[in-house]
């Protein structure tokens, strides 16, 4: 089957413990409810953005790490979940499923062929 990523996106200062223990509850039984129906291959949280490396290839071959998160956006991922199911749809309904256990927006995309 095809896999899907489900990327939770936080605003740029979100504080990983500031969530609400009700979200975290509805968060638990998704994954609860995901892993019943056989469909996670990998779920996880980050933690904030500020904790980030950047590591970008320098026009000489060399490498360059600098702190913080490679693109400076209003969001981030925050945490995500990496989903084997039959088609979009059903990852889209699994996204749905996210976006209200998370209470922020989601993004739902398929893995591209390797």
């Amino acid at each position: 089957m095809p896999q899907y990523l489900v990327a939770v996106h936080h605003p740029i200062d979100f504080e990983p413990a500031s969530e609400s223990a009700e979200t975290r509850r509805d968060i638990s039984a998704l994954n609860v409810k995901m892993r019943a129906a056989g469909i996670v291959v990998f779920v996880g949280g980050l933690d904030r953005s500020s904790t980030a490396k950047a590591v970008r290839l320098k026009p000489d071959g060399g490498l360059l790490v600098t702190d913080g998160p490679y693109i400076e956006t209003k969001e981030q991922i925050g945490g995500f979940w990496v989903i084997d199911v039959p088609d979009m749809q059903t990852a889209l309904d699994w996204g749905k499923q996210a976006a209200t256990a998370c209470r922020i927006p989601v993004e739902v995309r398929p893995f591209g062929a390797a």
